[in-house]
C-alpha cells in the first residue's frame, strides 16, 4: 500500500508548501476552519497517542485567543469591561481566527516534519545545497535523539536517587543536572560526528544518496493537482473579504469565493483521500487473494 507520504519528496513538499502558504496568508475564518480540521486529521495520521499530541495545540489556541481581546480594545461591540478596559466582540473573534490560523499552520508544519524524513530532505535539497540539506536532516534527527536521551538520563538519575520531584528546588536542580549532562553529550557527539564525516571523505567529491526516489506519474499528478487546487483556492478567495474593525463587515459568500472554498477544501484533505483510497484498494486485494 502506497500512502501519500510514500511518493517522491518533491511531490510531498509541493503539496505542503501550497496548503501551508494559503493557511498562513489568510484571515478568512472559513478557510481557517477548514485548514484547522484538515491539518489536525492529517497530523493524526502520523502521530500516535490519542489526544496527547494535540494538548499543546489546544493550549496554544486558548492562550492566543484570549490574549488578543485583552491587549486589543478596538471594535464597536463591547461585551464587558475588565479593569475599566473594554473587551470587544470584534477583537475576540479576530483573536480566535488568528489563533486558529497559527495552530493550523503549526499542524501542517509538524505533519511535514513527520512526512519528510532525513533521507527525503537530503534528496530534496542535496543537489541545490548539500550543506543546508545536511543541517536540516541533522537538526530533525537531533530533536528526537535529544528527547530520548533526556528520558534516559532522567531515568538513570532517578535510579541513582539524584532526581527528586518532591519540591520545586530539588526538581529544578535535577533538571539542571540532566540538562548539563545532555549538553555535554551533544557537544561530544558533535565532535565525533564531525570527525567521522571527515574520515569518510565528506565534501571531497560529488555527493550521492543511499536511497533512490523514483519520480512516477503518480507524483506528477499530485504536483499538478496540488498546484491546480491551490490556484483555484487563491483566485476564489481573492473575491472574499472581511473587515474586522471597527465593525465586522464580510463578503464571504460570493459565488466565486465558494468555488475557492471547495478547491482549498479538496486540497486540504488530499492526503486523507489518497490514503483512504489506498487502504480500500489494499483491503480489496487482500480479500481477492
Amino acid at each position: 500500500m502506497r500512502e501519500f507520504t510514500d511518493g517522491n519528496p518533491i511531490a510531498v513538499a509541493v503539496y505542503y508548501l501550497c496548503v501551508t502558504v494559503i493557511t498562513m496568508f489568510t484571515m478568512n475564518p472559513i478557510v481557517i476552519l477548514i485548514s484547522l480540521v484538515a491539518s489536525a486529521v492529517n497530523y493524526a495520521l502520523y502521530a500516535k497517542g490519542g489526544i496527547r499530541p494535540h494538548l499543546f495545540s489546544i493550549a496554544l489556541f486558548l492562550i492566543l485567543a484570549v490574549i488578543n481581546p485583552l491587549i486589543n480594545h478596538n471594535g464597536m461591540t463591547v461585551l464587558f469591561y475588565l479593569n475599566e478596559r473594554p473587551i470587544t466582540m470584534e477583537a475576540a473573534l479576530y483573536g480566535i481566527t488568528a489563533a486558529g490560523m497559527t495552530v493550523a499552520a503549526l499542524y501542517w508544519l509538524r505533519a511535514f516534519g513527520k512526512a519528510m524524513t532525513a533521507d527525503k530532505l537530503l534528496y530534496l535539497f542535496g543537489r541545490l545545497s548539500p550543506k543546508i540539506s545536511l543541517i536540516l536532516s541533522m537538526a530533525i534527527r537531533y530533536v528526537e535523539l535529544m528527547r530520548n536521551r533526556w528520558r534516559k538520563i532522567q531515568t538513570a538519575q532517578k535510579a541513582l536517587g539524584l532526581y527528586d520531584d518532591g519540591n520545586l528546588i530539588d526538581a529544578m536542580r535535577g533538571r539542571a543536572r540532566v540538562l548539563s549532562i545532555l549538553i555535554s553529550w551533544v557537544l561530544e557527539n558533535g565532535i565525533i560526528t564531525a570527525e567521522s564525516m571527515e574520515a569518510r571523505g565528506y565534501g571531497s567529491g560529488r555527493r550521492s544518496s543511499f536511497r533512490l526516489f523514483r519520480f512516477r506519474g503518480r507524483d506528477l499528478l499530485i504536483i499538478a493537482v496540488s498546484i491546480a487546487l491551490a490556484t483555484v483556492g487563491i483566485v476564489g478567495l481573492s473575491y472574499a473579504s472581511i473587515d474586522w474593525y471597527p465593525a465586522i463587515k464580510t463578503n464571504l459568500d460570493a459565488p466565486i469565493s465558494i468555488i475557492g472554498y471547495i478547491g482549498f477544501g479538496i486540497l486540504a484533505i488530499l492526503p486523507t483521500i489518497i490514503n483512504t483510497k489506498e487502504a480500500i484498494r489494499w483491503r480489496y486485494l487482500i480479500s481477492e487473494s
